[in-house]
This record gives structure tokens, sequence and C-alpha cells, in this order.
């Protein structure tokens, strides 16, 4: 291609390994990316680019079970793009993941990762495995065995693993350990989200909650909406859920509905996340806490709201509810909670969406930090790492808030225009090899 053609993308069919008629979760990022393509210039050129990962894995994890038989589990990595860095991205253990699911994972931490400016790019990993059927010690023989088999393309300057859906800090400690001893030396830098005594960071475990407030609070400062009193109600009370619950009740809003797993609970009084937590755990259900409703699973979202988290898994919000929601914000805790379709009908509401691409990046932004520290054996103290972490969600906040009033678009295809141009030029200035 000379300076003055023109450059055109060329356009190709469906990868042979997905369903033309089933895509799954991958056909939302391929309609988010079509939609971004229009407001990237010549850099359309590269496009395509973002429509295929770079790499995928597919591996067959054998273990020995309690009883002595042999169990087999599906489990992939996937490495979306690695043009401005290492790949960066959660393992999720779940019976229903599938090879698309973590296709549009990966995907999404390559966007997640450009909106807010990280050195990496996007990767994913899942097994096809219900961790509630099995005990400790078969996770932990399904993990070292999961992480044996892609330790060929992970490593602290290749592919960085951390915890998502049913994983958490003790699941990383096994994949750091598993990886240590294969390469025959203590490589703290390869997965974040461990314990704090294997290198760890400060301030981890709330991060993702934390930046869903941290943008929440940016949005509703922007829509004229007060913190105090302002109603929320969220799905998933995970990891992501309740840190999002307990900091916005911290801050004076107040939580009016909780969906996860096991129920649905609503008080127009207030929930008190805490309380809430201590109840779950004691009788291993959100529903029956004192002074609160039990409403039925699709009720949900009729709850009348200020603010909604969607923090459970994707394709929550559809046209069949997206309609009858009275929240005049979503901040997504999830990833990809919000089906395209259902995204139009919300801005024709005039709902504000605040995409998971941003609003769920503090997770990422925190791992950042715990690379970095391993990497220099120095760390920061809580405090630090949440300052940081809001200096750096607040002012991606505000200039992609700025781009969105500048295209008139979309807090979401705000977001996509930013990361999807820092990703393809790298690409361009990169060049292809050979």
């Amino acid at each position: 291609m000379t300076a003055t053609q023109d450059p055109k993308p060329t356009q190709h069919e469906i990868p042979s390994y997905l369903d033309p008629n089933n895509i799954g979760p991958y056909e939302i990022f391929l309609e988010q990316v079509e939609r971004v393509t229009p407001y990237l210039g010549k850099l359309a050129y590269w496009a395509e680019t973002l429509k295929r990962p770079k790499r995928i894995l597919v591996v067959d994890v054998p273990v020995h079970l309690d009883d002595g038989s042999v169990a087999h589990f599906e489990g992939y990595r996937v490495q979306h793009n690695t043009s401005r860095g290492p790949a960066k991205g959660g393992v999720r253990y779940h019976q229903d993941v599938t090879l698309s699911e973590v296709m549009a994972l990966s995907a999404w931490m390559t966007v997640k990762n450009a909106a807010v400016n990280l050195p990496y790019g996007g990767g994913k990993g899942g097994i096809r495995i219900d961790p509630r059927k099995y005990s400790t010690g078969e996770l932990e023989r399904v993990t070292r065995r999961y992480t044996t088999e892609i330790g060929l393309i992970i490593g602290p300057e290749k592919d960085i693993p951390a915890p998502d859906v049913n994983t958490g800090p003790q699941t990383m400690a096994w994949m750091m350990d598993t990886y240590s001893m294969n390469v025959g030396r203590t490589a703290t830098g390869v997965v974040t989200g461990k314990p704090v005594s294997l290198g760890g960071s400060l301030g981890r475990a709330d991060a993702t909650g934390r930046g869903v407030f941290v943008t929440g609070a940016e949005a509703m400062k922007k829509m004229g909406l007060p913190m105090e009193g302002a109603r929320i109600a969220v799905q998933g009370f995970g990891n992501v859920g309740e840190a999002a619950a307990r900091i916005f009740h911290e801050h004076g809003a107040r939580i009016v509905a909780i969906q996860d797993v096991t129920g649905t609970i609503y008080s127009e009084a207030g929930i008190d996340p805490a309380v809430a937590l201590a109840h779950l755990r004691q009788s291993g259900k959100i529903t029956g806490l004192a002074g609160t409703d039990e409403l039925q699973r699709d009720e949900f979202w009729d709850v009348d709201c200020d603010v909604l988290i969607p923090a459970a898994l994707e394709k929550q919000i559809t046209l069949a509810n997206a309609g009858r929601m009275k929240a005049k914000l979503i901040v997504e805790g999830a990833n990809g909670p919000t089906i395209p379709a259902a995204d139009d009908l919300l801005a024709d509401k005039g709902v504000v969406v605040v995409p998971d691409v941003l609003a769920n990046a503090g997770g990422v932004t925190v791992s950042y930090f715990e690379w970095v520290q391993d990497f220099s054996s120095f760390f920061w103290t809580e405090e630090e790492i949440n300052n940081r972490l809001d200096r750096i969600m607040q002012e991606a906040f505000r200039s992609l808030w700025d781009v969105k009033e500048r295209h008139n678009v979309t807090l979401r295809t705000a977001v996509y225009i930013v990361a999807c141009t820092r990703v393809l030029e790298a690409r361009a200035l990169r060049g292809l090899y050979p």
C-alpha cells in the first residue's frame, strides 16, 4: 500500500471454529467493532484485526478425582490482542463456559485495558466445570493441570491470568506455584489477584467494585444525580456486586434491591450490604433477610431505582427487560451484560450506561499495580493503591465523557473509539511481520 492509496479494510468470513448461525457471546463484540469502525478513519484498514483473536489454546484437563476415577475437563486460554503489551485477563470456572464466551471476554479485555491506557492486551481463560460439585483437592488438581497445559503461552511478560467467576486468591496461588515449579524459579508476576503474602496487592479484593463506584459517582455528577439517598439496585452479590454495594452505601446511597443466584430481596428503606453478606454466609441464601421482601427473579428489572448495577454474567439486559427498567443510570459491573439491541433501546430512553469496559476496569488496574510491584519487589500501602486507582478511573471517565459529548454518541461508543484507536495505532505502527 502506498501513501497515496486510500486504505480499505478487507472483509473476511466468520472463522470456521465458530457457528455462523449461533456465534454466541463473541457476536456482541463483533457488532461493537462494526459500530465503531466508521469513527476510526484510516485505522479502519486494520479493523479486521480486532475481529480475530491472536491466539486460541483449547486444552484437555484430566485429573484424578477423590473417588479414584479420572475426569476430563475442557479448558481454554485466548489471547485476543497483544499489540500494546502482554495479554491480561482472568480465568473463570463455570459449567457453561464456551470458546465463544472466552473469546468475547478476551476481546473486551483488549478494549478495557486500552480504555484506561494500561500497557496490556486482552486475554481470558476458562474451564468448563461446576466448582460446587468438587472438593478443594480436586479443584487444586484441576488448576495445576490446567496451568501446566496453558504454560506454553502464559508468563509475566507474555500473558498474566487473574481471578474471575468462581476463582480467587487461592486459585491464583496454585497457578503461580505450578508455573514456578515448571520454570524452576518463583515467578510471582505470572498471575495477579494472589494472596498478599505471595506478592498480591493490597486493595485488589475491592478493586473492581471500587471502580464501579468511582465511574458511577462520576456519571452521577455529570447527570446532576445526588449520591445521598440515591436508590441502587444490584444484580450479583459476589466480589464485584458486594463491594460496589458496600462502597455506594458508605457514601450515602440506599441499596434497595439485591439479586444473586439464590434469589432477590427488596427494601424501600434500604439494605445494609454488610448485614446482607453476613446473612448470606450464614444461611447460604440472600432471601429471608429481616426487613426485606422477596421478589420473583424477573421482578428485579421492575424495581424503582436511580442506578442499576448488573454485576453477574453476560446477556442479562435484553429487549425483553430493558424497556421496563426505571433506572436513569446503569453501571456495568459484569462483562457484556447488555446486548446491543437493548443498548439502543436504553439510549433512546435517555438512560446513561457506563459500559463494562470502563466501569469494571478497576480490577485490571489494580492487577497492573500488583504486576508492577512484583517486578520491583516494592509494595505500596492500600491508601496509595486506592488513590492511584481513583485517579486513573476518574481521569479515564472524564476524558471518555468528553469524547461522548464531542461525537454525540453513547459512552460505550466513545470508549470503543478511544480504545480501538489506541490498539490499531499500535498495530499500524508495528506493521506486519514478516
